[in-house]
């Protein structure tokens, strides 16, 4: 097996093609090669050709005759075995074996050969082998058959494999295209978000080397996938928080450009250049991104954390801008970021010097005008914030009044002419002086961050300027549309409502606040706006004007009014008659579930609470309307009424003659024999002729602390005009009805399984007025007193729990500081002791 026959012949490879010597080209260069070097090309001339041509053209030891019929044969070989493999190709079932897919995306299935004998074996073994095998050949009709047969199954496929294709193909490739593009995309999502890591660490290590990566981090910001836009925003938020510089960057000029600089100043040029085109371009991205919903918290969240951190940077008035056109959004998370970046930028005015307080109270200014008042309240609240120096005017006039220096008597005539000279020797010495302490001054005013004091009282008096501006054009706006309400008799009821004034509240809010600041010269003015809006009118014809506002802000009017006048007590001669008026008007317009109580506490406190009281028919009517006002609403007004109703009694003793069981009040009575309880004018309604029986039903009331209240006020009877109680010095009318209202949410708490049937009977049982005689004799059986006791137990104990938690919480907090500060001391002990044994080493080394 493993032997070689040594007769067989070995047929020369095939040659090339024969090329014509005209197709043969020699460049220049190789013939110069060859002629400079005759040693590399001198074994050409030595070559046996004859013995190569023995060898290639011909076999050795063989005829020519017999080599051509071995040429013959080995072509014919090849024929046969090409025409075998047309004809006798079979394919086989696609199910038995799978297909090979091409480049071109065609499917090839394998075939199965037949077996084809050498039909032309060597001449000298053709005998031998003919014995041996014993393979039949087809006949000429047996081949057209199969021929026939081959091309039916071809054609069969062809048209087979286009409904395989239509049927199974786009199926599978659309679930796989769908794969690769999902996996696809969460592999680039986080190369982008790693290389986004990358660079800006880079920038954090060294932003001066690596200033031109911010170009980077803003290519990546166009990318079309949203998560990584955000992503890259935020990244770069950070990035420019770390990087900007303390001061505002001022580009050279190009005069400056042409001058010749050091290396140093050049690639600090470039770095600050960079940094301010890539922080422009940044904001002009955020400002066109801001109106994709999709994007607007982020872009929000970018431009309220730079104007924070970044107020006295370059743009900043673009980014003042964006915020403040936002501070009104029908988004709350968005209008509440932005209010409070505004209310920080007020607050910390030391990052800025106070030129953004300005720019941004001018831009809300602009925006309440642009508007028409018809802004979210919290736009405008945000003013309450700023913060104004009140010493600021005194400072300037302490240098209006500071003392000219005297002048010094001499006598000129007796000087010698040795002194004059030293005398304008220290007249020049004291003039260099004088100008090299302005030249200091000068340049430390402008090296320092702290604004000089003219400057600082300039801004303050244009930021006063704009806030005022603002107030006053709202209580404009809020007069004219209640007067066309008015006129138009297309009012609301006498409640009103906020919709149509939304910036009333807190325009009346900043004026209680800043009121000591206004200008006495807008006194009158503000004065009479605030009267018309509380709704005062002459009420003696029994005519009465409807009013749009509301009852809470006509109280907020009156309150407003009153702290104005206090506030420049010693400038103002002003009659406040028509705001107790309006008052007492009020009072019975209140509706605890439209109202807020907490402006009505105010309001007593204000009003009766804190203003002297000397006329004593004002006071008389006012106490007799509170007790009324008492008995017809909750536990926290009624409080906040008795408390108000006790101070005004005890201020004015002649007014306890209301405490007696005798109708009439005596001589004190006036001219007005008979109360009159629906007299507009508290002075002509007659109270001191009344009698406060109110007080013992009050003294019957359900709530512990309205009962004991009222049994004391009636209690009051029985005093002198002398004596004097303490509880009116320690507790307001707004903190008694704030500790009711707290103590009332706790007692009315209901868990969250209530039903809803039950919810209905018991508002239906709410809203009634009139009750049955029978039931309310049948009202005591009903009530489960086993079951009230439980529940009042409870609250109790609840109280007491919360009283005792509190006591606990103080004293853990007592000794969580007392732990720390035994840490940190013996922390300093150690560093003291780590020092000494240091100092101690080196004092034995030397």
């Amino acid at each position: 097996m493993g032997r070689k026959n040594k007769n067989q012949v070995i047929l020369p490879p095939e040659l090339p093609p024969d090329i014509p010597e005209d197709e043969f080209e020699v460049s220049d260069e190789d013939v110069a090669f060859v002629q400079e070097n005759p040693a590399y090309t001198g074994f050409l001339t030595n070559l046996d050709t004859k013995a190569i041509d023995k060898h290639v053209v011909r076999v050795a030891d063989h005829e020519e005759d017999e080599l051509e019929a071995l040429y013959e044969q080995r072509n014919l070989k090849k024929a046969l075995r090409k025409a075998n493999e047309e004809v006798a190709g079979l394919q086989v079932d696609r199910v038995d074996a799978l297909p090979i897919k091409t480049l071109d995306g065609e499917l090839r299935y394998r075939t199965a050969k037949e077996s084809v004998p050498e039909s032309i074996p060597h001449e000298k073994e053709s005998g031998k082998d003919d014995d041996n095998k014993g393979v039949t050949k087809l006949t000429k009709a047996e081949r057209r058959q199969l021929l026939k047969k081959t091309k039916k199954e071809a054609k069969k496929q062809v048209k087979e494999e286009p409904k395989v294709s239509d049927a199974k193909g786009p199926l599978h490739s659309e679930v796989l295209a769908t794969v690769e593009k999902e996996l696809s995309a969460e592999e680039l999502f986080t190369k982008k978000k790693i290389r986004l890591a990358e660079v800006g660490m880079s920038l954090l290590e060294n932003p001066e080397a690596n200033i031109k990566s911010l170009k980077e981090m803003l290519q990546i910001c166009d990318d079309e996938d949203p998560n990584v836009v955000k992503l890259g925003l935020l990244s770069l938020l950070a990035v420019f928080k770390d990087i900007i510089p303390g001061y505002r960057i001022r580009l050279p000029t190009e005069k400056e450009m042409q001058m010749p600089v050091s290396k140093d100043v050049k690639k600090t040029r470039f770095y600050e250049s960079t940094l301010l085109r890539s922080y422009k371009t940044y904001l002009l991205k955020l400002t066109d991104l801001v109106k994709r919903p999709s994007f607007q918290h982020v872009v929000i969240q970018c431009l309220c954390s730079l104007l924070e951190a970044v107020p006295h940077f370059n743009f900043r008035e673009s980014l003042l801008a964006s915020v403040v056109m936002n501070m009104s959004s029908m988004d709350d998370v968005v209008r509440k970021v932005c209010c409070d970046a505004i209310r920080a930028l007020f607050v910390n005015e030391g990052k800025h010097g106070g030129e953004a307080t300005i720019e941004a109270v001018r831009l809300i200014a602009n925006l309440v005008k642009v508007h028409d008042c018809q802004l979210h309240p919290d736009t405008i609240e945000v003013f309450l914030s700023l913060v104004f120096d009140e010493d600021l005017g005194k400072f300037e006039h302490a240098e209006d009044k500071k003392p000219m220096p005297r002048k010094k008597k001499g006598r000129d005539k007796n000087k010698d002419s040795n002194q004059v000279v030293v005398n304008e020797h220290k007249k020049a010495k004291q003039e260099l002086m004088a100008k090299t302490r302005q030249e200091v001054i000068a340049d430390f005013k402008a090296v320092s961050f702290v604004l000089d004091a003219k400057e600082r009282l300039r801004m303050q008096t244009e930021t006063l300027s704009a806030v005022f501006e603002t107030y006053f054009r709202v209580l404009k706006r809020s007069i004219e549309t209640s007067s066309s309400r008015a006129e138009n008799n297309a009012s609301l009821s006498s409640g009103g409502s906020c919709e149509e004034h939304p910036l009333l509240a807190p325009c009346l809010n900043g004026l209680g606040k800043f009121s000591h600041l206004i200008d006495l010269d807008f006194m009158g003015d503000l004065m009479g706006c605030l009267k018309k809006l509380s709704g005062y009118k002459d009420h003696y014809d029994g005519f009465s004007l409807q009013n749009s506002l509301s009852v809470s802000e006509r109280l907020q009017c009156c309150i407003v009014a009153f702290r104005v006048m206090r506030s420049n007590l010693d400038a103002l001669n002003v009659d406040l008659h028509d705001f107790f008026v309006q008052l007492y008007n009020l009072l019975l317009e209140y509706r605890p579930d439209r109202d807020n109580g907490e402006i009505l506490a105010e309001a007593l406190k204000t009003l009766l609470w804190e203003g002297k009281q000397h006329d004593m028919q004002r006071a008389a009517a006012f106490i007799k309307r509170l007790a009324t006002f008492s008995l017809s609403y909750g536990s926290a007004e009624a409080m906040a009424a008795l408390i108000t109703l006790k101070h005004l009694l005890q201020k004015n003793s002649k007014c306890r003659n209301l405490l007696e069981n005798d109708a009439g009040g005596g001589s004190l009575s006036g001219l007005i024999v008979k109360y009159q309880a629906d007299a507009k004018d508290p002075n002509l309604s007659g109270a001191l002729a009344s009698v406060l029986w109110e007080l013992s039903l009050l003294a019957k009331h359900y709530h512990p602390s309205i009962s004991s209240m009222a049994a004391s006020v009636a209690s009051m009877a029985s005093l002198d005009a002398t004596q004097s109680q303490i509880f009116l010095s320690t507790a307001s009318p707004l903190q008694g009805f704030t500790d009711l209202s707290i103590e009332r949410e706790l007692f009315n708490f209901k868990p969250a399984g209530t039903p809803a049937s039950l919810k209905r009977k018991r508002k239906r049982g709410r809203d009634s007025v009139l009750m049955n005689c029978n039931k309310v004799e049948n009202m005591d059986t009903m009530v489960d007193e086993v079951e009230v006791k439980r529940k009042l137990e409870d609250h109790y104990t609840v109280l007491r729990d919360i009283a005792e938690n509190e006591v606990l919480r103080g004293e853990l907090n007592h000794t969580i500081a007392s732990i720390q500060l035994y840490e940190e001391y013996k922390k300093h002990e150690k560093q003291v002791g780590t020092k000494i044994n240091k100092k101690n080493k080196v004092r034995k080394r030397l």
